[in-house]
């Protein structure tokens, strides 16, 4: 990208509602914190741009020490902070996307707090790609925990599949995934 992710404008000026301050990470923070009792956001070598952020929104920072076992290693960081402060379950999302809608949160909110015993997690799907945040609870955080700092969420999903609800909903914004400056442009133009 040649930027951090993080810091890319999020909503674009064309939303009508742009503030120069507003981010990627700050309109996450807001988007999560009425669905949630906290949130965490994992930081590496960009804590020192991203804490003012973080601290401005209400959210608590927590630091992985060694991001270069890669970025499995920082969703880990996260899920022990959760389980630290006592929860049982965690939303995560990615900071290298735009918040999704309040209701898509609801939903799954509501998918996740319905769900049989047998669901560790309840994963947004949007034309068939599967997005965040998704939902885990203690047996999914559980699993990603036990494994090498070197796994991917996607590998640790696919051997629990059973246990994972995926949710369809009407909001693309689960899948979109900014990793070059022409996808951030794409993103962009696809704003009304």
């Amino acid at each position: 990208m040649g930027r951090d992710k993080a810091l890319l404008p999020w909503p674009p000026p064309a939303a009508g509602n742009f503030l120069a301050s507003e981010t990627f990470l700050s309109a996450a923070i807001r988007s999560l914190s009425p669905a949630t009792d906290f949130v965490v956001v994992v930081v590496g070598k960009n804590e020192a741009a991203l804490a003012p952020i973080i601290y401005a929104h209400g959210a608590s920072l927590v630091s992985n020490p060694d991001t270069d076992r890669g970025q499995f290693s920082s969703l880990q960081v996260g899920l022990r902070e959760v389980l630290n402060h006592g929860r049982d379950a965690a939303m995560v999302t990615l900071v290298d996307r735009p918040p999704v809608t309040a209701a898509t949160i609801e939903i799954l909110r509501e998918a996740f707090e319905n769900a049989d015993a047998s669901i560790w997690a309840v994963v947004p799907e949007f034309s068939g790609k599967h997005g965040h945040p998704y939902l885990a609870g203690r047996e999914m955080i559980e699993a990603f925990l036990r494994v090498s700092p070197t796994s991917t969420a996607r590998d640790i999903e696919h051997q629990h599949q059973a246990h994972i609800e995926y949710l369809r909903v009407n909001d693309p914004l689960i899948a979109f995934n900014i990793n070059t400056p022409e996808d951030y442009a794409g993103l962009l133009g696809r704003t009304p």
